[in-house]
Protein backbone atom coordinates (compact mmCIF):
# COMPACT_ATOMS: atom_id res chain seq x y z
CA UNK A 1 0.00 0.00 0.00
CA UNK A 2 1.79 3.13 -1.23
CA UNK A 3 0.93 6.36 0.92
CA UNK A 4 2.45 9.66 1.63
CA UNK A 5 3.00 12.06 4.26
CA UNK A 6 3.07 15.49 4.59
CA UNK A 7 1.60 18.24 6.55
CA UNK A 8 -1.89 18.23 7.14
CA UNK A 9 -4.87 20.74 7.44
CA UNK A 10 -7.20 21.01 10.44
CA UNK A 11 -9.84 20.12 8.08
CA UNK A 12 -8.15 16.69 7.09
CA UNK A 13 -7.24 15.50 11.18
CA UNK A 14 -11.29 16.10 11.72
CA UNK A 15 -12.33 14.61 8.47
CA UNK A 16 -10.27 11.54 10.18
CA UNK A 17 -11.46 11.67 13.51
CA UNK A 18 -15.03 11.44 12.30
CA UNK A 19 -13.87 7.81 10.98
CA UNK A 20 -12.30 6.47 14.58
CA UNK A 21 -14.92 3.88 16.08
CA UNK A 22 -12.65 3.84 19.27
CA UNK A 23 -13.26 7.75 19.16
CA UNK A 24 -15.91 8.03 21.84
CA UNK A 25 -15.73 11.86 21.41
CA UNK A 26 -14.21 12.88 18.36
CA UNK A 27 -12.33 16.65 19.03
CA UNK A 28 -13.71 19.21 17.31
CA UNK A 29 -11.94 22.05 15.98
CA UNK A 30 -12.59 24.44 18.93
CA UNK A 31 -10.92 22.51 20.93
CA UNK A 32 -8.06 22.13 18.53
CA UNK A 33 -7.40 25.52 18.01
CA UNK A 34 -7.75 26.43 21.84
CA UNK A 35 -4.94 24.12 22.12
CA UNK A 36 -2.72 24.98 19.55
CA UNK A 37 -2.95 28.88 19.86
CA UNK A 38 0.27 30.06 20.44
CA UNK A 39 2.31 27.46 20.08
CA UNK A 40 4.93 25.62 17.62
CA UNK A 41 3.14 22.85 16.29
CA UNK A 42 3.24 19.62 13.28
CA UNK A 43 0.39 17.94 11.93
CA UNK A 44 1.00 15.33 9.31
CA UNK A 45 -1.29 13.23 7.37
CA UNK A 46 -0.72 10.40 5.65
CA UNK A 47 -2.70 9.76 2.56
CA UNK A 48 -3.50 7.07 -0.15
CA UNK A 49 -4.57 8.73 -3.51
CA UNK A 50 -5.19 11.68 -2.08
CA UNK A 51 -7.31 10.69 0.64
CA UNK A 52 -6.31 11.13 4.34
CA UNK A 53 -6.40 8.13 6.08
CA UNK A 54 -4.21 8.88 9.07
CA UNK A 55 -2.84 11.73 11.33
CA UNK A 56 -0.15 12.91 14.30
CA UNK A 57 -0.38 16.29 15.89
CA UNK A 58 1.32 17.57 18.53
CA UNK A 59 2.65 21.00 20.08
CA UNK A 60 6.01 22.29 21.84
CA UNK A 61 4.69 22.60 25.46
CA UNK A 62 8.28 23.32 26.83
CA UNK A 63 11.84 24.27 25.97
CA UNK A 64 13.01 21.65 23.94
CA UNK A 65 9.73 19.62 24.82
CA UNK A 66 7.16 18.39 22.07
CA UNK A 67 3.90 16.34 23.16
CA UNK A 68 2.37 14.16 20.48
CA UNK A 69 -1.21 15.07 21.40
CA UNK A 70 -3.20 13.14 19.03
CA UNK A 71 -3.17 10.53 15.98
CA UNK A 72 -5.36 7.62 14.62
CA UNK A 73 -5.27 5.58 11.63
CA UNK A 74 -8.71 4.59 9.65
CA UNK A 75 -8.98 0.92 10.49
CA UNK A 76 -8.68 -0.12 7.19
CA UNK A 77 -5.72 0.99 6.71
CA UNK A 78 -4.42 -0.28 9.98
CA UNK A 79 -1.36 -2.64 10.19
CA UNK A 80 0.68 -1.53 7.56
CA UNK A 81 2.80 0.92 9.14
CA UNK A 82 1.75 3.97 8.53
CA UNK A 83 1.39 5.21 12.29
CA UNK A 84 4.92 4.13 12.62
CA UNK A 85 6.05 6.36 9.60
CA UNK A 86 3.82 9.44 10.90
CA UNK A 87 5.91 8.93 14.64
CA UNK A 88 9.09 8.25 12.87
CA UNK A 89 8.60 11.79 10.77
CA UNK A 90 7.53 13.70 13.64
CA UNK A 91 10.62 12.25 15.96
CA UNK A 92 12.59 13.57 12.45
CA UNK A 93 10.95 16.57 12.75
CA UNK A 94 11.31 17.46 16.17
CA UNK A 95 15.43 16.82 16.34
CA UNK A 96 15.71 19.15 13.43
CA UNK A 97 13.89 21.70 15.13
CA UNK A 98 16.17 21.31 18.43
CA UNK A 99 13.60 19.46 20.89
CA UNK A 100 15.68 17.25 23.55
CA UNK A 101 12.65 14.99 24.28
CA UNK A 102 8.58 14.13 23.56
CA UNK A 103 6.04 12.47 25.45
CA UNK A 104 2.87 11.27 24.57
CA UNK A 105 -0.17 9.82 26.77
CA UNK A 106 -2.23 6.83 25.57
CA UNK A 107 -4.62 4.33 26.88
CA UNK A 108 -4.23 1.18 28.10
CA UNK A 109 -7.32 0.13 25.72
CA UNK A 110 -4.99 1.16 22.40
CA UNK A 111 -2.92 -1.81 22.87
CA UNK A 112 -1.06 -1.20 19.31
CA UNK A 113 -0.62 2.18 20.27
CA UNK A 114 1.42 1.11 23.47
CA UNK A 115 3.59 -1.60 21.86
CA UNK A 116 4.71 0.73 19.24
CA UNK A 117 6.05 3.26 21.55
CA UNK A 118 7.40 0.52 24.08
CA UNK A 119 8.94 -0.54 20.65
CA UNK A 120 10.44 2.98 19.67
CA UNK A 121 11.91 3.84 22.80
CA UNK A 122 8.94 5.40 25.02
CA UNK A 123 9.35 4.70 28.44
CA UNK A 124 6.67 4.76 30.83
CA UNK A 125 6.63 7.14 33.82
CA UNK A 126 3.25 7.32 34.69
CA UNK A 127 -0.08 5.63 34.60
CA UNK A 128 -3.21 7.20 36.23
CA UNK A 129 -6.34 4.82 36.08
CA UNK A 130 -9.63 6.47 35.41
CA UNK A 131 -12.12 7.61 37.58
CA UNK A 132 -14.50 5.41 36.64
CA UNK A 133 -12.34 2.62 36.92
CA UNK A 134 -12.46 1.34 33.37
CA UNK A 135 -9.01 2.13 32.19
CA UNK A 136 -5.55 3.69 32.68
CA UNK A 137 -3.97 6.46 31.32
CA UNK A 138 -0.15 6.14 30.37
CA UNK A 139 2.09 8.76 29.89
CA UNK A 140 5.55 7.87 28.15
CA UNK A 141 8.60 9.96 27.96
CA UNK A 142 11.16 9.55 24.70
CA UNK A 143 14.93 11.45 25.23
CA UNK A 144 16.20 12.18 21.44
CA UNK A 145 19.89 12.44 20.54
Amino acid sequence: MQYQIELGTLGELLEIEQQIPEFDNPKVKDVIVERLHNCTSLLLVAKIDGKPVAYKLGYECAVNHFYSWLGAVIPEYRGVGIAQSLLNEQEKWCQEHGYHSISVKSMNRFRSMLMMLLKNNYRIIACSPLSDGTDCKIKFLKHLN
